[in-house]
C-alpha cells in the first residue's frame, strides 16, 4: 500500500502535472477527476490505468481513432431523478439521449477493436449497452428539443385546434388592417407587438375611433397599440388552449420521467465512465507532449531511467525554444543510494526531482518521459525534504523542521522505500549537522532504502564512497568557462569549485587565499583534489566524444576506399580480358598473314589448307568440350535469343520506319537526278559508291571492292 504525503506532493510540484493534464480534457467532471489523481495503491488497479492510457496514446498513431467521449453533465439531472415524483425540463432529456448515444458508440468502437485496445474494451465492457433511453427519448422529444405533435394524442388536437384558431387571429387581424389603414387611421408602421400579441400602430389622435383593446403606446405617445375588436375573442381562445398545452406537456415529461428514472443507475454509471475516457484521453495527449511511455516494471529491486527528462521543465523549455538536458539515473539492490555533489546551479536538484516525480507520476497511472529501455519496481513510500521548510505558523526554524522531518523518515523508512533529500545536512553548524546526517544516512543504508541526496559536505563525500552498495555522482562543470554542463557523472564526487567560482566571480585572489588559511588544510587539498579529478574527467568526456566523431568519420572514409577500390577492381579485371582477347586475335592475325605471303609466294593450296586446318586444331584444343546435351541446351539459348533479337530488330526497324514517315510529312526533300560519275548510297545503307553505267532504271554502283547493280529509287545523292 502506497503512501505519499500531502508534502511530498508539494515538493514534486505533482499539482502542476495535474494542472497541465486537466486542461487537457473536454469535461467538467473530467477536470475535476484529474485534479484529484493521487498514487493508486492497488498494483493491478495501476496497471490498468497505465495500460489504458498507453493504447489511448498509441490511438493517435493509428488509422483506428477512438470517437469522441465528449459530453455535457447531467448531474442536475441526476439529482432531480433521485427525487420522486419530480420530472426534467425538456432540454434535459436530450442531453440524457446524447450522453447514452456517446455511450453506445464507444462500447460499439472497443468492442470491434479488441485487438487493438484490450484494457479500455475492459473496462467498457463493464457497461451495459441499451437502446432503450434513447428510443423512450425520441418518441417524444425531438432532435431540436421540442415535445413532439405525436407525443400524445391529447397533444396532437390541442396543437392542431392551436393552429385553427392562429389562422382565425391573424385572418381578422388582416381585415382590421385593411379596414383602419384605409380610413387613414394607422401610422406608418401600421402594425406591432405587444406582450406577444399582434396590434395595430393607430395615431393618437384617432384611437378612439378604433374599437378594441388598448395595450400600449409609444414612448412619445404619438402612437397607441390597439388589439382589434374582432380578434380578441380568438386571441382569449388561443390562450386558454395555450394554458392546456402546456399542463399536457408538463403531464407528458412526468410520463416521461418516471420511465427514465429506473435507469438512474445506469445514467450515473455512464456519466463516470465518460468522465474517466476524458481524464484517459487528457493524460494521453499529456503523454504525447512530453513523449512519455510506458517503461518497463518489474518486481526486482531496480530503478533505470535512461534519458529521462524532467516534465515540467521540459515542457517550460519547449516555450522558450530552449534545450531540456535528459539524466540517465540507475538504483538496484547493489548500488541503491547516490550522493550528488558540486557547486550551486549545476542541476543537481532538477536531478533528484526528475526521478521523484517520474516515479509519482507512473505509480498515478501518468506515462513518463524516459528511453523505451527504462525499468522501475513500485515503491510503498517516496520520502522527500527538498527546499527550504522554515515553518513560521510553529516557530521552527529550518533545522528544526528537517530534523523533525528527518525522524519521520527514521519511522518510515523500509526496503520499499525511497527517499530524495536535498542539501543534506545543511540548517546547523557544519561539523555536527554533518556528523548527525552522515549517521542518518548510514541508518537509511542498513534499512536498504533508495535514495539520492545533494550535499556540499565533504564527510558524506567520503561515506558514499566507503559504503559498498552507495554511490558518489557530480553534476559535470567546464573545467574552463566553469560553466553547468546539466549531465550527471557517477562514481565520483564532484568539487563545490567554491575558490574557483569566487575567482571567476571577481573575489581578489588575496582574500581567497585568506580564506584557505581558515579552514583545515585537509579538506582543502581534499576539495581540490576532488576538483582535479573533476576536470580531468570532463576533459575525457570531450576527448571521448571528439575520438567518437573521428572514427565515425574513419569509418565513412573507409567504406568509401573500399567502393572505390571494387570498381578499380573490377575495371582492370575487364581490361585484363580485353587485351588477353585482343593478343589472341592479334596472334591469329599473324598467322593468316604468314600463311598468306607463303601461299603468295608458292601457290600450294594442300600445304595452306594443312597448315589451316593445324592451326584451327591448336585453337581447338584450348576449347572446353561441350556435351550433346549442353549443346542442345546451348542451341536452343540460342535460337530463344536470335528470336528476342529479330523481335527487337523488327521493332526498331519499324520505329525507324515511323520516324522516316513523320520526317518524310515535316518535309519532303526534293529528289535530285542522279548522273553518272555521281557518288550515291543506299537509303538504309551508310556506304558510298560512284555510279559506273546507268541502264533504264538501274544503274550500276563501283564501292572500291566490288560493285553492285541498284535499282535507283533506292539510291540517295550525296555528291557530284
Amino acid at each position: 500500500m502506497i503512501s505519499i504525503t500531502e508534502k511530498t506532493l508539494q515538493d514534486l510540484q505533482f499539482n502542476t502535472v495535474l494542472e497541465t493534464i486537466s486542461d487537457k480534457c473536454n469535461t467538467t467532471i473530467g477536470k475535476e477527476k484529474a485534479l484529484e489523481i493521487k498514487p493508486l495503491r492497488d498494483k493491478d488497479s495501476l496497471m490498468k490505468s497505465l495500460l489504458q492510457t498507453s493504447e489511448y496514446r498509441s490511438s493517435f498513431d493509428n488509422n483506428n481513432a477512438i470517437p469522441n467521449h465528449g459530453f455535457d453533465s447531467i448531474s442536475h439531472e441526476i439529482k432531480f431523478l433521485g427525487i420522486e415524483n419530480s420530472f426534467l425540463e425538456v432540454g434535459s432529456f436530450r442531453k440524457i439521449a446524447a450522453l447514452s448515444e456517446t455511450v453506445n458508440v464507444l462500447l460499439l468502437f472497443f468492442k470491434k477493436f479488441t485487438d487493438y485496445y484490450p484494457n479500455l474494451f475492459e473496462k467498457s465492457s463493464e457497461i451495459e449497452f441499451t437502446k432503450v433511453i434513447i428510443q423512450q427519448i425520441d418518441e417524444i422529444v425531438d432532435k431540436y428539443g421540442e415535445i413532439k405533435d405525436n407525443a400524445s394524442p391529447d397533444l396532437l388536437n390541442i396543437r392542431r385546434d392551436m393552429n385553427v384558431v392562429r389562422g382565425k387571429v391573424n385572418q381578422s387581424f388582416g381585415m382590421a388592417l385593411t379596414q383602419y389603414n384605409s380610413l387613414g387611421y394607422l401610422d406608418d408602421i401600421k402594425e406591432s407587438f405587444v406582450q406577444n400579441r399582434r396590434v395595430l400602430a393607430v395615431l393618437a389622435m384617432y384611437r378612439r375611433k378604433v374599437k378594441g383593446s388598448i395595450l400600449g403606446s409609444s414612448k412619445t405617445g404619438s402612437i397607441a397599440y390597439i388589439e382589434p375588436e374582432t380578434t380578441l375573442k380568438y386571441s382569449r381562445e388561443l390562450a386558454n388552449l395555450e394554458y392546456e398545452e402546456q399542463e399536457e406537456i408538463m403531464r407528458i415529461l412526468k410520463q416521461l420521467s418516471n420511465q427514465i428514472r429506473p435507469f438512474l443507475p445506469l445514467l450515473i454509471q455512464y456519466q463516470d465512465f465518460l468522465s474517466d475516457i476524458d481524464v484517459i484521453a487528457a493524460k494521453a495527449k499529456y503523454a504525447r507532449k512530453i513523449n512519455g511511455i510506458l517503461p518497463n516494471i518489474s518486481n526486482e529491486r531496480r530503478l533505470y531511467f535512461r534519458d529521462a527528462f524532467h516534465p515540467i521543465l521540459f515542457l517550460t523549455n519547449l516555450q522558450k525554444n530552449e534545450t531540456t538536458f535528459p539524466q540517465t539515473i540507475e538504483l538496484e539492490q547493489n548500488n541503491r543510494i547516490i550522493v550528488i555533489s558540486g557547486p550551486n546551479a549545476g542541476g543537481k536538484t532538477i536531478s533528484l526531482k526528475t526521478v521523484g516525480l517520474l516515479q509519482l507520476m507512473l505509480q498515478s497511472g501518468i506515462l513518463i518521459p524516459v528511453h523505451e529501455r527504462s525499468e522501475t519496481f513500485l515503491f510503498d513510500r517516496i520520502l522527500t525534504d527538498i527546499g527550504d521548510n522554515q515553518s513560521i505558523e510553529n516557530h521552527l526554524s529550518t533545522y528544526s523542521y528537517r530534523l523533525k522531518n528527518m525522524n519521520y523518515f527514521l519511522k518510515k523508512c523500509n526496503n520499499k522505500t525511497m527517499f530524495l533529500i536535498d542539501e543534506f545536512g545543511t540548517g546547523s553548524d557544519p561539523e555536527l549537522g554533518g556528523a548527525l546526517a552522515e549517521i542518518f544516512l548510514e541508518e537509511f543504508y542498513h534499512r536498504e532504502a533508495f535514495g539520492i541526496i545533494t550535499t556540499h559536505y565533504s564527510n558524506l563525500k567520503m561515506l558514499a564512497n566507503e559504503l559498498p552498495f552507495a554511490t558518489n555522482a557530480n553534476m559535470m562543470f567546464d573545467e574552463k568557462t566553469l560553466e553547468p554542463m546539466y549531465k550527471l557523472a557517477l562514481g565520483q564526487a564532484g568539487s563545490s569549485f567554491t575558490f574557483e567560482v569566487a575567482q571567476k566571480n571577481g573575489i581578489p585572489f588575496g582574500l581567497i587565499n585568506r580564506a584557505k588559511k581558515k579552514i583545515e588544510t585537509g579538506k582543502v587539498r581534499f576539495d581540490k583534489t576532488i576538483a582535479t579529478l573533476q576536470k580531468e574527467r570532463s576533459k575525457m568526456e570531450k576527448t571521448s566524444q571528439n575520438l567518437k566523431e573521428e572514427e565515425v568519420k574513419a569509418r565513412e572514409e573507409s567504406k568509401k576506399m573500399e567502393q572505390i577500390n571494387s570498381k578499380i577492381k573490377q575495371k582492370l579485371e575487364s581490361y585484363q580480358e580485353l587485351y588477353d582477347s585482343n593478343q589472341k586475335l592479334i596472334y591469329i592475325g599473324q598467322k593468316i598473314d604468314d600463311l598468306s605471303e607463303k601461299y603468295f609466294q608458292t601457290k600450294n593450296k594442300k600445304e595452306l589448307i594443312g597448315e589451316f586446318l593445324k592451326m584451327i586444331e591448336i585453337e581447338n584444343t584450348k576449347r572446353k568440350k561441350i556435351s550433346a546435351k549442353e549443346l542442345k541446351n546451348s542451341e536452343v539459348q540460342k535460337k530463344q535469343v536470335i528470336e528476342e533479337v529479330k523481335v527487337k530488330v523488327e521493332e526498331i526497324r519499324s520505329a525507324k520506319k515511323e520516324k522516316k514517315i513523320k520526317a518524310n510529312l515535316v518535309e519532303e526533300k526534293p529528289k535530285r537526278i542522279i548522273k553518272l560519275g555521281d557518288r550515291v548510297r543506299m537509303f538504309d545503307g551508310k556506304a558510298i559508291g560512284t555510279i559506273d553505267s546507268i541502264e533504264k532504271n538501274k544503274a550500276t554502283v563501283n564501292y572500291g571492292l566490288f560493285t553492285s547493280k541498284v535499282s535507283l529509287d533506292l539510291l540517295e545523292w550525296v555528291s557530284s
